[in-house]
């Protein structure tokens, strides 16, 4: 009897290993139905990792977004899955116990089926904890081992984490090869001995193609036992990514495996549907070199979920960088020649740090240690003299064992810094807080939501849910894209084109017309002569308070505000002629507070101003000024 394979799309991750952002609610409405209709997924995986928190970031509510997805992949028997930091939860820093705790309750009430826990040392401390909480909340413990290859990682080390992994009550295993790295024969080996002792343990691999060993490790995998594969589909399979689900399910048919048909037709509809996220914003986001793959990560491992910051990154540095060596008299780097320096960089370092594996939010340390390594030397420093707190957490054992030994010279150089090393439980160091979050919510008022769901958001996302809640995060992201869209049209890329009415709904896409009433004149105000501007942009306006006035044949008509509300555009200048419907400008609602703090703050800055030209006066009546010794001063004296 043939084998079954299942497949796995990993929507979420396809978008993180490409880019900045996923896709909105709306976007994961349209794709989820044609997911469904391509017959081949026995899972998707719908969350988790750093998804929640860039929904956050360009003004999304996460939970609203989770839910959509998962309803229907939920209503067609298709099981649903996230991914788990295990200590770190959803975030890239430690989470109290029971904020970690609440994740699960809540997710599982969002209609998420399986976490996918993993800690980028292996420690399993930070794994274990998690697989009670997940199956006490109902879902499904698929334990995780982060696959990376070096002295440390060998085929016993695996078996043998597999084993306290299982001990501690997973029901499945992933295999979770984040850089591609993991040596197919190897990971043959690992499946196997898993499958002989637990041979009804789902196993579960999940493979980057960054350095191309992804589609042998998934065949391997496949015969050794493995029940589920991870797979992408164009337009984002392949380079960072995932390999696409058409090959592997060509290579294993061919294989003599049983797995399912693919409706072409909805490949094709959801592979269009991807491609018009990328399109209308998720692109300028993208670096197209993302879209390639590379042999040199065989070398420095980083993973492909982070090559997009990566490069972000590397782009920021590459002109401080050259302007120290140019000063220097040294020959400045290409952005290529300054990459391979990176992953060099990396990979000597790499084994000096205890060798973590090189996966959120370990990957991220070493590459900034290695990235300030070549700063320092730019300026001619010695190396790993521009750490931050959160790389010494990771050395000193504040997130856990470190798999390998620490170099001497890091050990000696913590002790210069008076730093203790840490061996306990890394739990034990960050306390309970879903308290100080509950007293606060109540204070402002807000909503816990749904399952308790805004609480943990909050709880988990501290910063970026306060920018949510106040609209900052939406303002910034719109006004990031924006720019992405201006330099990528001054570039010569196919941009539509971008008009003052465009910027307006892209900035405030919530804002509404204030429209004429009738055939007239715009006043802003009331001097039929003056050239005045309107008033400023963000000026507010209290519900019914005149915006401005029109003058018509049958006199002077005001527009008055409907609501609390800004100004955030002004479509007809003083004087403008407009017919009746005609859009004389825009309103974004406004909080009366907002409104009335605004107007205080207004009121406070005229009186200042008042006095501040009455002393000026006075002074210059008293007395004429004279050099004071305040720096670039001038006072009177007294």
């Amino acid at each position: 009897m043939k084998k079954e394979i299942q497949f796995s799309l990993v929507y979420r991750d396809m978008w993180q290993s490409s880019g900045k952002y996923v896709p909105r609610k709306d976007q994961l409405a349209k794709i989820a139905p044609v997911i469904i209709d391509m017959g081949c997924f026995d899972r998707v995986e719908t969350n988790g990792g750093a998804s929640e928190q860039v929904n956050l970031l360009y003004g999304e509510n996460p939970n609203q977004a989770v839910r959509t997805f998962t309803k229907f992949f939920n209503e067609a028997g298709i099981k649903t899955h996230m991914l788990d930091r295990g200590l770190n939860a959803l975030r890239m820093n430690p989470v109290p116990a029971d904020v970690r705790q609440l994740m699960y309750k809540v997710k599982h009430a969002q209609g998420v089926d399986i976490t996918r826990i993993f800690c980028g040392l292996n420690d399993p401390r930070n794994i274990i904890p998690s697989i009670k909480w997940a199956k006490e909340a109902g879902m499904t413990a698929q334990a995780t081992m982060c696959i990376t290859y070096s002295k440390v990682h060998t085929a016993e080390y695996y078996i043998n984490l597999a084993e306290q992994l299982i001990e501690g009550g997973a029901q499945e295993i992933c295999l979770k090869d984040m850089a591609g790295i993991g040596r197919p024969a190897m990971l043959g080996t690992i499946v196997a001995a898993i499958k002989e002792k637990h041979p009804d343990i789902i196993i579960q691999y999940h493979g980057h193609t960054g350095p191309g060993f992804s589609v042998a490790s998934m065949l391997e995998v496949a015969k050794a036992g493995g029940d589920v594969l991870d797979v992408a589909m164009e337009p984002l399979s392949w380079g960072m990514v995932h390999p696409d689900v058409i090959t592997i399910q060509a290579m294993l048919k061919d294989a003599g495996f049983l797995v399912k048909d693919i409706n072409m037709k909805a490949y094709m509809e959801a592979r269009s549907l991807t491609q018009s996220f990328i399109d209308e914003f998720l692109g300028y986001w993208i670096d197209p070199r993302n879209s390639k793959m590379t042999s040199l990560l065989v070398g420095c491992g980083l993973p492909g979920g982070m090559m997009g910051s990566l490069m972000a990154d590397l782009k920021g540095m590459h002109a401080a960088i050259n302007a120290n060596l140019v000063k220097r008299g040294e020959k400045a780097l290409s952005e290529d020649e300054l990459l391979v320096e990176l992953f060099e960089e990396v990979q000597r370092i790499w084994p000096m740090l205890g060798t973590p594996c090189l996966v959120t939010p370990f990957s991220q340390y070493v590459k900034n240690a290695a990235l300030m390594n070549l700063f320092s030397k730019s300026m001619g420093e010695k190396p790993f003299t521009r750490m931050d707190p959160a790389m010494w957490g990771m050395i000193l054992g504040k997130s856990g064992k470190l798999p390998g030994e620490l170099a001497p010279e890091i050990v000696e150089l913590a002790k210069e810094k008076g730093f203790e090393f840490y061996t306990d439980d890394p739990q034990a160091l960050y306390p309970d807080e879903l308290p100080r979050f509950i007293e606060e919510m109540e204070k402002n008022g807000w909503d816990r939501g749904q399952d308790d769901e805004e609480l943990f958001e909050f709880a988990m996302h501290e910063k970026q849910y306060r920018e949510y809640k106040s609209g900052q995060a939406k303002e910034q992201f719109n006004k990031d894209l924006l720019e992405r869209m201006e330099k990528a049209a001054k570039g010569g890329q196919q941009v539509t084109f971008i008009s003052a009415a465009d910027k307006r709904a892209i900035l405030h896409p919530s804002a509404e017309p204030v429209e004429a009433t009738q055939n007239g004149k715009v006043l802003w105000e009331l001097d039929f002569n003056s050239a005045s501007q309107a008033p400023a942009f963000g000026t507010f306006f209290r519900r019914g308070e005149v915006v401005c006035y029109l003058e018509t044949a049958h006199g002077i008509e005001p527009l008055v505000a409907s609501d609390h509300c800004r100004l955030v555009a002004v479509d007809k200048p003083q004087g403008a002629r407009v017919a009746k419907g005609d859009t004389v400008c825009w309103m974004e609602h406004a909080d009366l507070v907002e409104t009335a703090v605004s107007a205080a703050k207004e009121v406070v800055g005229k009186v200042k101003k008042a006095v501040k030209e009455a002393v000026a006066q006075a002074d210059s009546e008293v007395l004429p000024p004279t050099k004071s010794k305040w720096k670039d001063g001038m006072v009177a004296k007294r």
